[in-house]
């Protein structure tokens, strides 16, 4: 099934370019890469993007891409680093996949599997009225 980006979506995903603009091929690789992740959870209230043009590496650029979903609990956060942009926003796609997933698996097992509590004390004993089984 292919998922079409939706004014929804991008109400819910904010890109932000940090000493480098955010051409429009990087806006479409940003939205087409993160805007599937708003599958994974319905909760998920915003997708926040940044990409940072670190200062120069001998000659050559350094992006620093990191992202923040907010969403019903404590937000997901991740960075990626790399000398390609794509590379970076790559990275970052794969290791928000990993996290979110690793969440839900998480969400899932405490979901179908309860743990009893165990008390400290012991409980008193009720005694059954006469005539009840």
């Amino acid at each position: 099934m292919t998922h079409s980006p939706s004014p929804e979506d991008d109400s819910k995903l904010t890109m932000q370019g940090i000493h480098v603009d955010l051409t429009p091929a990087l806006q479409a690789n940003i939205r087409s890469k993160f805007s599937t992740l708003l599958l994974y959870d319905e909760r998920i209230v915003r997708i926040n993007v940044t990409l940072n043009k670190d200062q120069k590496i001998g000659h050559e650029h350094h992006f620093i891409a990191s992202a923040q979903i907010q969403v019903s609990g404590p937000d997901v956060i991740a960075h990626a680093s790399d000398k390609d942009a794509y590379v970076a926003l790559g990275q970052l796609f794969d290791k928000l996949d990993h996290l979110l997933d690793r969440r839900h698996d998480k969400r899932k097992d405490k979901r179908n599997h309860p743990h009893g509590i165990d008390l400290p004390a012991d409980l008193p004993k009720v005694d059954s009225p006469s005539g009840a089984l």
